[in-house]
């Protein structure tokens, strides 16, 4: 793992593959580890860069206040725009997983000419916060087992990732592989203020991030291969969520993994790397 430096901004990256292939970047949720290391590894097996890099406040990224971020959704997409730049390889294949989707939705919107083919999953097509009526919204009784759970001692490696293991159980995905995670993601957080860590852990940075203005009614605009990939048993961003995403953006496919939730489990990384690899 290494940083790049944006102009002030830090973001913190690693590469799989050969520097001279075509790019993938991958925008994680919100920290680089939401894309597994063996889906890394396949795409670059199939003759690709693949970069995944943590957003603001996560990670080795630039860490400033999560509580009040000075930067917005539209920053967060000039961010991988830059990224592009400084990395070479451009345009680039942009695939965003959870809130990194939101991202690279907007980053596509807004600078057409860094990215070549988009791949989007896990997410959906509004900021976060109640959806549009037409969308289905978080599970509710999942969403009460999830805030059942007290915060653990963010002091304690342990403790975080046995929280990140109940929480993996509550929404349907593999509690060891969060549990492994999570291990990852405390030993590469910056302090242990606690803001810092549930914003690592958590991606809370977004409850108080400006999204502002909507960008799902230019969906329609977009012009460039579109992969759309959604667990069947999402609880936390139902399948409606990515149904609408391929509806509305032209020529979108949709991926469905019957067997997944919110994380790409590792049966998946096949089918989910073989379909990137055939955009583009």
């Amino acid at each position: 793992m290494t940083t790049v430096d944006l102009g002030g901004v830090t973001l913190g990256i690693e590469s799989f593959g050969d520097d001279d292939a075509p790019l993938v970047l991958l925008a994680g949720g919100t920290t680089m580890l939401s894309w597994p290391d063996a889906l890394c590894e396949r795409l670059a097996a199939g003759g690709r860069r693949a970069v995944r890099y943590d957003l603001r406040d996560s990670g080795e990224s630039t860490t400033a206040d999560p509580e009040a971020p000075a930067y917005t959704l539209r920053d967060l997409a000039a961010d991988a725009a830059a990224l592009v730049g400084v990395l070479g390889g451009g345009p680039a294949h942009l695939a965003g997983i959870g809130v990194g989707g939101m991202v690279a939705q907007v980053a596509a919107l807004e600078h057409p000419d860094a990215f070549s083919a988009l791949t989007l999953v896990g997410t959906r097509a509004v900021a976060p916060g109640p959806p549009d009526d037409d969308l289905p919204d978080h599970d509710r009784a999942t969403m009460r087992r999830l805030f059942a759970h007290p915060m653990p001692d963010w002091t304690d490696r342990e403790a975080v990732a046995e929280f990140a293991a109940a929480g993996a159980e509550v929404l349907g995905d593999d509690p060891a592989a969060a549990r492994a995670v999570a291990a990852r993601v405390w030993d590469r957080t910056p302090g242990a203020a606690p803001p810092v860590r549930t914003a690592n852990h958590l991606g809370t940075v977004f409850s108080a991030l400006d999204c502002a203005p909507r960008w799902r009614e230019r969906l329609p605009g977009l012009g460039i291969p579109t992969l759309v990939v959604h667990g069947r048993h999402d609880r936390f961003f139902p399948l409606g969520n990515g149904e609408a995403l391929a509806r509305e953006i032209p020529g979108a496919r949709l991926l469905v993994l019957e067997e997944a939730a919110t994380a790409i489990p590792g049966a998946a990384v096949d089918e989910v790397a073989g379909a990137m690899l055939a955009l583009g």
